[in-house]
């Protein structure tokens, strides 16, 4: 049941004197009895890994369960047998037994129910992407600033100590010189999600109120409501906020030390092609990043290399990584490994990775025992930049108009004419032609990494998908 909203407005005017009383209050439980009681909100199948991980640390209580269907929470429960149950997070963030909670609601939940969390005094792990739009990731970044709260985000191959010594020998020992430019790939199959004559009939056990949330209550006409909402505008970011966080995440870690927030100019294009579904977000998507610096594309697809095939194409580097292009060579890192090869491909060092999804809960909760979010892995701002690569390239697709080669190929950039003509090869092998297959080419965009806005030419399109419409009463904070 819902519950009476003018009650719970505590979530848009909370005091910090309140927050500050919470806090010591878990502060002081933490440190007497080294116990940290977690909420969890959203209760699927990525909300059960992270109860696998955190269940296995020590000093760990499982203390409540929320999800807007309550099928998903009984199967939490036999993990967390103990755990109060909820439909409602609010609920959850009313109990003060509860000093952390793990956000593992859809894309389109993530910010607000970070926020709402964190005025209610609870520390967070929420899933990535941090955010649906870029002006709630900075308004969760806030958020954590002004309730002095832990917020890391599940980035977690940032915890994989491989990551250290890539660094290490790309940086300090320049192992392979200067980097020059670098490329990212996501290349995995999907299938189709369907197209239905009619709109999906909800679950009646399930709360579709709640289970929308700040999304806007529209007509479904794909087959399944869950996980198939990733590729809806409206609660997903599609395969660049699913898998291109990821891999961006160690781009921005491995290759530029997080010292680049945000691109200085950002020209995209792609597609939802051969499978005319209902979904609406990109399964080909390939886009480049003027960093000021290095030089960066990215290239995604969820189509197998041709309609005979059940493997995904085979790009330049890993399928599911990225590739720094050096003065003396390259180097291929993807989860778990990476390889460093001179000029002429012979292999040079070898790194071995693993352990990166426990070693991220338990620094987690090493920060909350101690209150200190410096030693996040992945602090919420951190997240928040990555995820915007992500979102920025959504809106260098979504204005975009029909594709143009020409137009494409007008940006004098080695990577991105290899990632174009290679995208073209992939088209062709569909028996598409890419400028008349409906792909998007977007304009070249601009932006000022401080403001976080567009600027210039076609700003004022751009600008409009930085923030979405809000359903009432899910509304993120203008002032949080």
């Amino acid at each position: 049941m819902t519950l009476n909203l003018s009650r719970r407005r505590f979530v848009q005017t909370v005091s910090a004197a309140s927050v500050l009383t919470t806090s010591i209050s878990t502060r002081a439980h933490a440190q007497s009895s080294n116990e940290v009681r977690l909420g969890f909100i959203g209760c699927g199948s990525r909300a059960g890994e992270h109860l696998q991980y955190f269940s296995k640390l020590d000093g760990i209580k499982i203390a409540g369960l929320c999800d807007p269907d309550a099928s998903k929470v009984n199967a939490a429960k036999s993990i967390g047998p103990d755990a109060k149950t909820f439909s409602d997070l609010r609920a959850l963030l009313d109990d003060k037994d509860i000093d952390a909670v793990v956000v593992a609601a859809c894309n389109h939940w993530h910010c607000l129910a970070a926020i709402w969390a964190m005025q209610a005094g609870k520390h967070v792990y929420v899933e990535k992407p941090l955010s649906h739009s870029q002006w709630e990731g900075r308004q969760t970044v806030a958020a954590a600033r002004k309730y002095n709260r832990v917020c890391q985000v599940g980035t977690q191959q940032r915890s994989d100590p491989m990551q250290a010594e890539i660094k290490q020998f790309l940086h300090k020992e320049k192992g392979l010189g200067e980097i020059l430019s670098a490329r990212v790939n996501r290349y995995g199959v999907r299938a189709s999600i369907g197209k239905r004559d009619t709109p999906l009939t909800i679950d009646p056990n399930l709360d579709y109120d709640l289970w929308l949330g700040p999304a806007q209550d529209k007509p479904i006409y794909r087959e399944k409501l869950h996980y198939d909402w990733h590729w809806d505008w409206n609660t997903g970011s599609g395969e660049m906020g699913n898998w291109g966080v990821h891999v961006l995440d160690d781009l921005r870690n491995n290759v530029f030390e997080d010292k680049v927030t945000l691109p200085k100019r950002i020209f995209g294009g792609g597609g939802r092609v051969v499978w005319n579904d209902a979904g609406e977000t990109p399964n080909v998507h390939f886009v480049y990043f003027d960093t000021g610096s290095i030089p960066v594309v990215i290239g995604l697809s969820n189509l197998p290399e041709s309609p005979k095939s059940s493997k995904p194409p085979k790009p330049a580097g890993p399928n599911s990584g990225y590739v720094a292009y050096c003065e003396g060579g390259r180097l291929e890192g993807q989860r778990g490994s990476a390889v460093a090869y001179d000029k002429d491909g012979k292999q040079i060092k070898k790194f071995k990775g693993g352990g990166g999804n426990s070693l991220h809960h338990k620094n987690f909760i090493d920060a909350v025992r101690k209150g200190d979010a410096s030693i996040l892995n992945t602090d919420v701002e951190v997240g928040h930049y990555s995820t915007g690569w992500c979102n920025l390239a959504n809106i260098a697709y979504r204005t975009g108009a029909a594709f143009d080669m020409d137009k494409a190929n007008q940006l004098d950039n080695k990577e991105w004419r290899g990632m174009v003509d290679e995208m073209k090869q992939h088209m062709a092998a569909h028996s598409l032609d890419i400028n008349e297959c409906g792909m998007k080419l977007g304009p070249m965009l601009s932006i000022d990494p401080e403001k976080e806005v567009f600027i210039g030419e076609n700003a004022d399109q751009a600008n409009q998908l930085l923030k979405r419409e809000y359903r009432a009463p899910f509304v993120v904070p203008e002032i949080v």
